[in-house]
């Protein structure tokens, strides 16, 4: 903790490994097992759970630069095993949301990426170099955002989706279906993140079919969702997930 500054108020696991030249301010809690390389920022109210590791210049927990944050006490929470990697910026959340942003665990965030106000992000994700989410976004679980993709404010990604490289998303994705380009448009299945994923053939095969019924047979969504629920009579788990990142959709679909 050598030319570190550490608040006083400041709930740090004796475990914590902080590097040199750190700042963590008031009303932040780190819990065991953490790692903060060195030059590393965190402001709260955050909370931190175990086994989290931050690399040099990341900024954790920092006010929103949205307008409307007027300095209330918002909060951070993260979970378990998290890699924030060079460059990271996290934002706390703004009462004109639930006045918390929320990161699950297990979670790698490449160089630069940013997570600002308000967002949930799920478990197992991949953020690669430079990628960003603007305020109010979800992420599933086991979704990988390429180099540069942006995403608008309140959209949503499914769980098991995928960006190419700069790629810019003003709507909703559906769970398992990858997208690419600027502005984003859908280019097939993540196939390759099923089977790594341990989906058999068969499961791969169904959301195929799905697939093909949102976005292959000129169907209006409504119509698409009721065939997907004839698909799904015998209540696959990945088809029930793909069902519902489509049903839960507020922003609108990207079709």
């Amino acid at each position: 903790m050598a030319n570190s500054i550490i608040d006083p108020s400041a709930k740090i696991d004796p475990s914590v490994q902080v590097g040199p030249f750190c700042v963590i301010g008031p009303n932040v809690e780190i819990g065991p097992k953490c790692v903060l390389h060195s030059h590393v920022i965190i402001k709260g109210p955050t909370k931190i759970s175990a086994g989290n590791i931050f690399y040099q210049f990341s900024t954790i927990g920092e006010d929103t630069p949205d307008k409307k944050y007027n300095g209330e006490a918002t909060t951070l929470e993260i979970g378990s095993n998290n890699i924030f990697r060079e460059g990271v910026t996290v934002h706390r959340g703004t009462v004109q949301d639930k006045s918390k942003t929320i990161i699950g665990s297990e979670n790698l965030f490449m160089a630069y990426s940013h997570i600002a106000h308000d967002c949930v992000v799920g478990d197992q994700n991949v953020f690669a170099n430079n990628s960003g989410l603007a305020g109010h976004v979800m992420v599933g679980n086991n979704v990988i955002l390429g180099g540069v993709t942006l995403v608008h404010q309140f959209c949503s990604l499914g769980d098991y989706s995928f960006t190419g490289l700069n790629t810019l998303i003003t709507m909703d994705v559906p769970a398992f279906v990858k997208v690419a380009a600027n502005p984003a448009r859908p280019i097939g299945l993540n196939t390759v993140g099923m089977q790594r994923n341990n989906f058999d053939n068969d499961t791969i095969n169904l959301i195929k079919k799905a697939y093909r019924i949102i976005y292959r047979k000129g169907y209006s969504l409504d119509d698409a969702i009721k065939h997907l629920h004839i698909l799904n009579q015998e209540k696959n788990h990945a088809l029930d997930i793909f069902i519902a990142s489509i049903e839960r959709s507020k922003r609108g679909l990207l079709r």
